[in-house]
């Protein structure tokens, strides 16, 4: 292994270990307890090499909501592909959904509420973003009925965020959650 080789393979080692440290800390703590001085503190690094990977905690939470969106498009892909029918399908999807918001809080607000730098639904959109958005769309897909895919999708989702916001802040009582999903897929998810 070069010398070259070595250095890159320490810098994205130490990339993923900020990134998964201020993943961490955001979900223990929220993410106004991440900051680039306790960033540097955990990982045991000075904030000169912390400002080598990202210019700020912008751009971390940018690094956060990327890799976080690539999980919730597996999740979303592994809980439909277990489904059998369309409309089994989108419940398993709705139900991923909500289940990825409600297990990593700061995994979503990085991906869907903080400023993380990144473009949304524009060409410059990264990769891992718009695959999330084509994991919702493969399934709603089979249900958007005469609907374009693409704006079914993103009613859906909103509905789907809204549920998953207003649960999390207390605004819905989690005792009709299932009730809640089982209105949204049956009236939206016809086939």
């Amino acid at each position: 292994m070069s010398v070259q080789e070595r250095k890159e393979r320490e810098r994205a080692s130490r990339e993923h270990l900020i990134v998964a440290t201020a993943r961490e800390l955001a979900e223990q703590q929220g993410w106004d307890a991440v900051t680039t001085r306790r960033l540097a503190e955990r990982i045991e690094y000075s904030q000169p090499v912390l400002y080598s990977h990202f210019r700020g905690k912008r751009e971390i939470i940018g690094a956060v909501a990327l890799q976080g969106a690539t999980e919730m498009a597996a999740a979303v892909r592994a809980a439909t592909s277990a489904a059998h029918g369309p409309r089994a399908r989108v419940a398993a999807l709705a139900r991923a959904y909500l289940d990825f918001a409600e297990r990593n809080p700061a995994v979503y607000d990085a991906i869907f509420q903080l400023d993380g730098g990144l473009a949304y639904a524009q060409e410059d959109t990264p990769e891992p973003l718009k695959d999330a958005f084509a994991a919702l769309m493969e399934t709603l897909a089979e249900v958007a009925g005469g609907v374009h895919p693409g704006l079914f999708t993103e009613t859906f989702w909103a509905a789907l965020h809204g549920l998953a916001s207003l649960t999390r802040a207390g605004r819905l009582p989690p005792a009709e959650a299932e009730q809640r999903l089982e209105l949204l897929v049956s009236r939206l998810a016809t086939t």
